[in-house]
């Protein structure tokens, strides 16, 4: 709430200033002698608001500025005068310079919009919003760029309703910008193909690897193409109550119990990115951990475990959220998009997506499952 009031004040401050400046203008050249000149303050405000106001706005600010220069030098018998004459010169040459600038600023802003449009479109287009319901689970999920008014990234993720299940994956390409997009777009549909297709979840990892080397050699290489991905991919058979999951790299995804009781679900065998192969490859295998009716399973990126405070210190998810109680993952994501703004001040220096998946429950806290890792190999 300060952070708006403060930031309502500042444009209240603008959008007043210039007007301020012309009255300051009049009250100095009426208390002044005539060999004084108020034209600075008069040039000023044309100046102020090209940057800030719309064409017509500062062309009608030119206008004002204008029209009591005149009006001041009739006021004061000077219509004729040099210093009224260069004075009133100044004042209009200032204010034609001022329009220009604001056309300019204008057309480049909209070009900038424009981008940004066409920029927000290709990545909804390869990044589209998860339903909220997708084989029995609660889905909700948040991409949340750096920057406002920023869509590109590489974060990416995806849900999918396959003959083995619910799949999904969560990661992070390498880069920011239009290439980024183009190899979110390799990993998703390489994954949307491969989770229907494959009968384990180690084989999807494996088509994914496959597409980023074969991408990369279709580029000459990868370093014309975003390298590498951390990703989670996971898998909730219809039925068992567990989740499996094959980390590649990628923060350790959360599962929060319906009595607030939080677990951290590290990979039994730390694995290298997707798009590595080449530094050497290892089969993958899969954890499998119980699921619980009333939990909720949290998938992020690395913006969200590295968004840091004025201090420098990095946002710890598993200390914010253990201990409490969210009625859904909509809720989970909310309250957490929220608690990121406040820890870093409203600023980060990274994307962050968000994935949560929950388990129906019948509403009721229920006895924690003890975590037992199970090694499911293919």
């Amino acid at each position: 709430m300060g952070q708006r009031a403060e930031s309502a004040g500042v444009r209240l401050f603008v959008r007043v200033l210039p007007v301020l400046l012309i009255v300051a203008g009049v009250c100095f050249d009426l208390v002044t002698p005539a060999n004084y000149t108020a034209s600075p303050l008069f040039s000023a405000a044309p100046l102020i608001a090209a940057p800030f106001f719309s064409t017509a706005a500062t062309v009608r600010i030119g206008i004002i500025s204008v029209a009591v220069v005149v009006g001041l030098r009739i006021y004061n018998r000077e219509t004729l005068t040099v210093v009224s004459l260069s004075e009133l010169f100044t004042v209009v040459t200032v204010v034609v310079l001022a329009v220009f600038i604001n056309v300019v600023i204008r057309r480049s802003g909209e070009q900038l919009a424009s981008a940004r449009v066409i920029a927000e479109t290709a990545q909804r287009a390869v990044l589209p919003q998860p339903a909220d319901r997708i084989g029995g689970l609660h889905i909700a999920a948040r991409y949340e760029a750096a920057q406002a008014g920023a869509f590109i990234g590489g974060d990416l993720f995806a849900v999918q309703e396959t003959p083995y299940g619910v799949r999904l994956v969560v990661g992070d390409v390498r880069g920011k910008g239009l290439d980024a997009v183009e190899a979110v777009a390799v990993v998703i549909g390489a994954f949307r193909e491969a989770a229907e297709q494959e009968s384990t979840l180690e084989g999807v990892a494996l088509r994914l690897e496959r597409a980023l080397a074969r991408e990369g050699r279709r580029r000459d290489g990868l370093d014309a193409f975003e390298g590498f991905t951390t990703a989670v991919l996971g898998e909730i058979p219809r039925g068992l109550g567990v989740v499996r999951l094959v980390n590649r790299g990628h923060p350790e995804p959360l599962m929060l119990h319906a009595d607030g009781a939080l677990d951290a679900l590290a990979p039994t065998s730390p694995a290298l990115p997707l798009g590595m192969a080449e530094l050497g490859s290892w089969p993958d295998r899969a954890d499998t951990w119980p699921l619980p009716a009333g939990s909720t399973l949290l998938f992020y990126t690395d913006g969200l475990s590295e968004a840091r405070d004025k201090a420098g210190v990095f946002y710890d998810p598993v200390g914010r959220l253990r201990g409490r109680i969210f009625p859904g993952p909509d809720a989970l994501l909310d309250a957490l998009t929220d608690d990121v703004r406040l820890h870093t001040g409203g600023g980060s220096t990274d994307d962050m997506a968000l994935l949560a998946v929950g388990r129906p429950g019948d509403g009721q806290p229920e006895r924690r499952l003890t975590v037992d890792i199970v090694r499911h190999s293919p």
